[in-house]
């Protein structure tokens, strides 16, 4: 009877793993280099385009605190409506975004973008005038 009652408490205890069919074995830390391997996180290799980034941004002398902003250009977006039959090789529907192959990457720094508006000029003297 005491080993049918430990057999029913350890299948409670071990109910919610075998309902969700997931047994974990191993450690949950983070690994430090999990991507290292995949070619399309090369950026990330040791002296990669990230480090120059990082490299770039400390000679601005920019800061964590800054508000960052990355756009994409090089970039185009079809604007005419070309209806339900098109040439899907020479025609996008309206809205499609394509990459051109010198696509390039924009990194904005927004709090040091100076904020000046312009003033109206104090007196407007054209040289041409007679």
């Amino acid at each position: 009877m005491e080993k049918m009652i430990e057999k029913q408490i350890l299948l409670l205890a071990y109910a919610p793993l075998f309902l969700c069919g997931i047994i974990m074995i191993g450690k949950l830390d983070p690994e430090e280099h999990v991507m290292e391997d995949d070619p399309q996180y090369f950026a990330w290799e040791e002296g990669g385009i990230m480090d120059t980034v990082q490299q770039t941004i400390k000679t601005l002398g920019w800061e964590s605190t800054d508000e960052i902003d990355v756009e994409i250009g090089g970039t185009s977006v079809s604007g005419i409506d070309v209806g339900e039959e098109y040439n899907k090789k020479w025609q996008s529907p309206i809205g499609t975004r394509k990459y051109n192959k010198d696509a390039f990457i924009i990194i904005k720094n927004l709090s040091r973008t100076p904020f000046e508006p312009s003033t109206p000029m104090e007196e407007f003297k054209p040289h041409h005038q007679n």
